[in-house]
This record gives structure tokens, sequence and C-alpha cells, in this order.
């Protein structure tokens, strides 16, 4: 079974990725360039809310139980996913490397520029 702390650390080992608080105590984002990409709240059971192309997020509800529509997010494009046994470790890596991908794809050419190069954490007062 995951656990919280190696979900964490996952992420923020991802170049460019911050946690925050901007919804309260309760609950952790991670943004990339000041973009988010992930949301896992504090309250049991651990769960992982993920940006998600719209058809791939479909595909990933309809395989398996543990992937539910974005839960207080636009369901097109965000799933919430409950680890469990039946969802294969590997497939939850994926599914957080394909948030920040999406997420970095995105970018302003200048902000993956910056990503790029390491230039992140020099100004965070212009990532938004």
């Amino acid at each position: 079974m995951i656990h919280f702390d190696t979900i964490q650390a996952y992420l923020l080992a991802k170049k460019g990725t911050t946690e925050e608080r901007p919804f309260g105590p309760d609950v952790l984002v991670y943004k990339v360039m000041g973009k988010m990409f992930a949301l896992v709240p504090e309250d049991p059971p651990l769960r992982i809310s993920l940006k998600c192309d719209p058809d791939e997020a479909l595909a990933l509800r309809d395989m398996y139980t543990a992937v539910q529509p974005g839960y207080h997010l636009n369901k097109k494009h965000w799933n919430t996913v409950t680890p469990d046994d039946a969802l294969p470790e590997d497939e939850l890596w994926r599914m957080i490397d394909n948030s920040y991908a999406l997420v970095v794809q995105g970018l302003r050419k200048v902000d993956r520029e910056r990503l790029e190069i390491g230039d992140w954490q020099a100004d965070n007062n212009n990532l938004y």
C-alpha cells in the first residue's frame, strides 16, 4: 500500500514543484511554476487529485474503481485517485507524471525555459 510520505516525496522531487496550502490547512497543493498539478487532502483516506487529458480521464475511471471524477474540481480535466490494492503502483506514478507533464506543456514558453535551466526558484513572485 502506498503511503502519503511516498507520494509527497515523489511530487516534491519533480523539477520546479512547490507545496502550498492555498485552500486552507487541510489540503496540500503541488504546483509547477505556479500552476496546480496535484492536490492531496490530509484527512483519511489517502487520495490525490491529478490533472488529466479528458479522454484518458474517462478511460481511467472505466478501468479502475480507485479513479473517480475530480473532487471539487473540473471533472473533465481532473481525476481523484484513492490508491488501493487494485491500482498498480506504477499506474499511480504514471498518472502523476502525466499530470505534471500536462501542466508543464501548458506553461508559457519563457516559464518552460526557466524550468529547464533550473531558474524556477529565482523569482516566485512572477509565476502568476
